[in-house]
């Protein structure tokens, strides 16, 4: 009985993979060669795409202070969300300015080192790009609105949960 039960599962078994290999095959055949060329050229094309890692800043908390440049004397709080980001001035003559909350981009560059770029929310326009090294402590700003560009320290006042690249 048990090894008829075992015949059973082994043919019923069988029968389904065929069918299934039966079915695909006549869907690729019906697709025609031009559908399975283009199949392919996309899976290659897939496999050979750059990608662009990214990370996510969330509960970090980090102050860039200005020693050259268009913000020199200020130190900004950047306080990060999944996503979101707020600059707000805590030192030097923008003290008291309110800035609206932008999305973010963080991209890892190297070693301990981020490209970050902040966008406009309803229009994804590049507001400010930064290039954080936390090894040497140094962040050069690019805010294509403003000249000359910017450059000071970093400093992290609160780590998220990802540890950074």
């Amino acid at each position: 009985m048990r090894s008829h039960l075992r015949l059973t599962s082994a043919v019923l078994a069988a029968g389904a993979s065929i069918g299934a290999y039966a079915a695909v095959t006549a869907a690729t055949a019906a697709a025609g060669p031009a559908h399975a060329a283009k199949a392919a050229k996309a899976a290659k094309a897939a496999k050979a795409a750059p990608s662009i890692k990214t990370f996510n800043l969330n509960g970090y908390v980090l102050d860039t202070a200005y020693s050259l440049g268009r913000n020199t004397g200020n130190t900004f709080q950047q306080t990060y969300k999944s996503g979101t980001v707020h600059g707000v001035p805590i030192k030097g003559p923008y003290v008291g300015t309110k800035f609206p909350v932008e999305d973010y981009v963080a991209m890892p560059i190297g070693n301990h080192e981020l490209y970050v770029t902040w966008l406009d929310p309803k229009t994804h326009a590049i507001v400010d790009v930064f290039v954080m090294n936390f090894s040497t402590g140094i962040v050069y700003d690019y805010a294509p609105a403003a000249k000359p560009e910017s450059s000071g320290t970093v400093t992290v006042v609160k780590k998220g949960k990802s540890p950074l690249p």
